[in-house]
């Protein structure tokens, strides 16, 4: 039986762990040894002694004795990792650093394919910051998002616009409007159109270019394209109280939406959160900036680890549904003509395993 390790994370701001005590308890009941680093689960307020059926020891001893490793993000310290351990986690898309480790990048899980949609992390953690956004929206809106009728008068609702209709974009709409604000989408993809108007959100219909790929992304805009839309969005921003980008393009830089321009134009109390580092002019990612016109931009790309009992807890039931495609009877083994695991691996270069 292969041994899992699980390692607290050590990044700045990282308050998720890998594996909860619940899906520790379930890998440990079909007979698998779980060795968890002291303190991993404690910043998700799972103590140590929550992880019932698991070893709770020390990093150097997780990394000694666990032949799987389990992440959210990469180590600092890979080096302390032995020739032949498999590290799993959102690892990006550049090859690992440890020498003769492979790793396996959720971030590169096929997410079309049915079969792989329960190990979808990508998902389970663009869910959780779409909810978020909308929270710290609507905390740092100096209105009211819902409209409220009273005795001195009625407060309109909030306009809100949601930019990029993924999963992210999405769960912001659906939470923008089960708190009662006005809720307009937009998305370049036709889909995604569809899926706006599903929520009960008005579909903001600009004279901008379809950009759906054949993999049901996204694809990049070409020059004329993208000014197209800068121009539409630019108008159209301003008429909005609250805007939440989340705009991805896989492989490729997040496209610029809300420019300059758009800023300068808002009202005074507006307010902009940006998902997606790069759809808001100067946004820094954990940075709360008061323009000159006094409207707030908030650069917010890491909301999932705010939120760390939910999004630990969607991510621990991700990573067990991968073991179970990897380690079918207790050991870990990596099928290559099987498109899942050839997808997750990282390679290096040469497009040899690392």
């Amino acid at each position: 039986m292969s041994v899992i390790g699980v390692l607290r994370e050590t990044a700045r701001g990282e308050r998720r762990v890998a594996l909860t005590p619940d899906v520790a308890r379930r890998l440990s009941d079909r007979g698998l040894k779980i060795l968890v680093e002291t303190g991993a689960g404690g910043l998700s307020f799972f103590a140590d002694e929550d992880y019932t059926g698991a070893a709770v020891v020390a990093r150097d001893e997780v990394y000694a004795g666990s032949d799987v490793l389990l992440c959210l993000r990469r180590p600092d310290d890979l080096a302390a990792a032995r020739p032949g351990q498999i590290l799993i986690g959102l690892l990006g898309l550049d090859p690992l650093d440890g020498d003769g480790v492979t790793g396996i990048s959720l971030d590169l899980l096929p997410r079309t394919l049915s079969r792989a949609q329960a190990m979808d992390a990508l998902t389970s953690q663009a869910n959780v910051a779409g909810y978020k956004a909308a929270l710290i929206a609507a905390e740092a809106c100096p209105g009211f998002f819902p409209m409220l009728m009273t005795a001195a008068g009625t407060t309109r609702p909030a306009r809100v616009l949601v930019l990029g209709a993924g999963v992210a974009g999405l769960q912001a709409i659906a939470t923008a409007r089960r708190l009662g604000a006005q809720v307009t989408g937009y998305d370049v993809r036709d889909a995604a159109r569809a899926d706006i108007a599903s929520t009960g959100a008005a579909v903001l219909d600009l004279a901008s270019p379809r950009a759906e790929a054949d993999s049901g992304y996204a694809r990049g805009l070409t020059a004329d394209e993208a000014g197209d839309q800068m121009r539409a969005l630019t108008e159209a921003v301003p008429r909005f109280d609250v805007v939440i980008t989340t705009a991805k393009v896989p492989g490729a830089a997040a496209p610029l939406l809300v420019p300059e321009a758009a800023l300068a134009a808002m009202r005074p109390g507006s307010v902009v959160v940006d998902l997606a580092p790069g759809n808001v002019a100067g946004s820094m990612a954990g940075a709360r900036t008061l323009l000159g016109n006094d409207v707030t931009v908030i650069g917010a790309p890491d909301l999932a680890a705010t939120v760390p009992v939910a999004a630990s807890t969607a991510y621990a039931r991700n990573l067990l549904a991968l073991l179970d495609h990897l380690m079918p009877h207790g050991e870990a083994v990596l099928d290559l003509d099987d498109e899942i695991t050839r997808a997750v691996l990282l390679r290096d270069r040469e497009g040899a395993r690392s």
